[in-house]
Parts: C-alpha cells; sequence; structure tokens
C-alpha cells in the first residue's frame, strides 16, 4: 500500500490485542509522511510522522466508541461524535494539502445506522483518503461494508515471537518472557501489557481462581460472589489502562494514572461493561484450559500457574459441559457487545457456569 496505490478503504480484523490499532497508526503514519516516499514510509521524523504519533494531525481523523454503551453511533448535533461528524470532517480540503486518513476503531461497535451512514464515503470516497476500520469481529459488520473494504486479517503469533518481543523490548526476562507468551496464547499486545503491570498478571489469576473455585459452589454462594467478580474486574481494567494500553490495543491511560484511583471510583455503565469484558476474557480462558485438562492436553494449557487445580477438576465435571460452557461464554461476549445489562450477563453466566461433582 505504502509502495503502490493505497486502498480507498482497509478492514483490519482480527482477535483483540493481536496488534490491529499499532497497524492502522503505522499505515495512518505511512499515508501522511512527507520525509520519504514509497515502501520507505513512515521516517518517524518529519511533520507528518511527529504530528501523527502526537496524536494532533490535522488530517488524521479518528473515531472512537463513546457514551455508555461503548458504541460508535450515527452522531451528528446534540450526539456524542459519530460517522456523519467523520463525513463532515471528509468533506473539508486536506489542512497540509496531502493525504487524509480516517481511523474507526472497534468499527465492530458501529451500530448499523451508522454503518449505512458509512457507505456512500464508502464507495465514493472523497480524493486522496484512506479509510482504516479496525475490527475484532467483521462478522458484525453490514456485507455491504465489508465488500467495501481492502481486507487485512490479523491473528495470534507463535509464542516463540511473543518471547522475543518482550526482551527485545526489554520489559520482561527470559522466564517471565515465556510465561506470559504461553499465558496470552499469542496476543503479543496483552503480552507487553501484561509485562508492564504485573499488578494485572497478579489480579488475573484471582479472578481466574475465584472462578474454579465457584465450581464447587452453589447458586447462592455464585449470585454473592458477582460483586466481587465486578469488583476485581474494574481494578483489572484500571490496572491494564494505566500500563498505557487496554488489554494491549493502545487505548490510552487515564490522565490520573492512578489505577486504584481509577477503580474506586463510581464505575459507569460503560467501566461496568468493560470490566465484566475482561472477565469474561479471562473465564473463556479458564473455560478452555479446563477443557484441555479434561482431555489429557495439559502440555496446551496457558495458564501453568492454575496446573494442579485444572487437572483436579476436569475429571469431576461431566461430559461435555466444559465445551458447553465455551458456547454460552462466547455468546455472554456478544451480549455484553449489544449492551445487554453487564449485571444480567454476569448473574446468568454464574448461574450456568458448571457444577462439580463431589470429590472421591
Amino acid at each position: 500500500m505504502l509502495a503502490g496505490h493505497a486502498p480507498h478503504a482497509v478492514l483490519l480484523t482480527g482477535p483483540p490485542s493481536v496488534g490491529k490499532r499499532s497497524l492502522s497508526g503505522d499505515l495512518a503514519a505511512g499515508l501522511l509522511c512527507v520525509g520519504a516516499i514509497g515502501e520507505e514510509r513512515p521516517c518517524r521524523q518529519c511533520r507528518g510522522c511527529r504530528m501523527v504519533d502526537h496524536g494532533n494531525h490535522p488530517d488524521l481523523h479518528v473515531l472512537e466508541p463513546e457514551g455508555p454503551g461503548g458504541m460508535v453511533g450515527i452522531g451528528g448535533p446534540g450526539r456524542a461524535r459519530g460517522v456523519r461528524d467523520l463525513v463532515g470532517d471528509l468533506s473539508l480540503m486536506p489542512v497540509e494539502g496531502g493525504h487524509r486518513v480516517a481511523v474507526v476503531h472497534d468499527a465492530h461497535r458501529m451500530h448499523e445506522d451508522a454503518q449505512s451512514a458509512l457507505l456512500k464515503t464508502l464507495e465514493e470516497p472523497p480524493s486522496d483518503t484512506t479509510l482504516i476500520l479496525v475490527a475484532d469481529d467483521e462478522e458484525r459488520l453490514l456485507p455491504t461494508v465489508r465488500s467495501r473494504c481492502a481486507r487485512i486479517r490479523l491473528g495470534t503469533v507463535g509464542s516463540r515471537d511473543v518471547e522475543r518481543l518482550l526482551e527485545e523490548l526489554e520489559v520482561a526476562d527470559a522466564p517471565t518472557a515465556a510465561r506470559l507468551a504461553r499465558l496470552t496464547g499469542g496476543r503479543p499486545g496483552l503480552a507487553v501489557t501484561y509485562a508492564t503491570s504485573p499488578e494485572a498478571v497478579a489480579v488475573r489469576g484471582e479472578i481466574a481462581r475465584t472462578l474454579l473455585d465457584l465450581l464447587d459452589q452453589g447458586a447462592g454462594t455464585r449470585l454473592r460472589s458477582a460483586r466481587d467478580l465486578m469488583a476485581r474486574g474494574t481494578t483489572f481494567a484500571a490496572l491494564l489502562a494505566s500500563s498505557g494500553t487496554d488489554a494491549g490495543e493502545g487505548t490510552a491511560a487515564p490522565d490520573d494514572g492512578d489505577a486504584g484511583a481509577a477503580a474506586g471510583r463510581k464505575a459507569s455503565a460503560s467501566d461496568r461493561r468493560r470490566a465484566l469484558g475482561h472477565v469474561l476474557d479471562v473465564w473463556l480462558d479458564v473455560a478452555r484450559d479446563l477443557a484441555l485438562a479434561g482431555r489429557g492436553a495439559t502440555g496446551s494449557i496457558r495458564d501453568m500457574a492454575l496446573l494442579e487445580e485444572l487437572v483436579a477438576m476436569a475429571p469431576r465435571l461431566r461430559p461435555g459441559a466444559v465445551d458447553a460452557s465455551l458456547t454460552r461464554l462466547t455468546r455472554a461476549r456478544e451480549l455484553l457487545d449489544a449492551n445487554v445489562s453487564p449485571e444480567l450477563v454476569l448473574d446468568v453466566a454464574l448461574l450456568r457456569w458448571p457444577q462439580a461433582t463431589r470429590a472421591a
């Protein structure tokens, strides 16, 4: 794209924390670079590159989810910034006189009406303009939106590659890098986040152990644990943010930089949704490791710190129970993203978490 002609619209898709946000920033910097040509861009030293790095380039327009639901809306007068505002920005002449770039982060969280409002711009974009859509789940985009974009899918990478990255960045020694590479399942962004926030790794472990303990508990205890799980999720989210990224995708840290203060404030609806999202991500990892332990595939378990507990618990769960839980937890994540009450999603997930049989 940098060596030749950039497409008018690019869809970067793949699981969280694999570098989509970083790649969108690199591509934007390359397209707006004035210090090099072709594939030598971005030079990272020219005026254009410096403005992109500082987040104040007048020809780089970024749209993020906003509001209690954490959605990308249609926007317009009296509403949170949305697609109509982005389209309006692109209707103006470029300030620097060159290329223009628009980036929509978490594009999978665009309302259908917002996607429809973006269609005309995707079909007939202004000259010298590139739109970059960044999405975790491309299936939640309208087929008409997907069909108008050049699609680039990013995936997880090998554990050794993650280890090398952590060592090159000098954020972890070799043993820690190996442990984090395994724990994060080949997601380099998340591995970097964990390496720079060991407190987050500790809270993640507390959440995972709580979920394993609840396999032995009845409905009452499970429901009473909901508040504690949500509190831990809030702390977890704040620690990830204070490390400089939110789950490795580059979300800015809170202004106060204090994870404890962020966790202690009264949580908004979007904060609670974000907190539960992190809990569900850990929950899916625990369920996956339980399923592997039940099949005797302990070599593929990610959280080796829980190996003993996983191996002891797996035989006490009825056949197929964990596989069914993986499906339900995936659905719970989808419902959370669709703005279903986080408290309701959590309560249902707790009640439907498998019940272990008594130990012999």
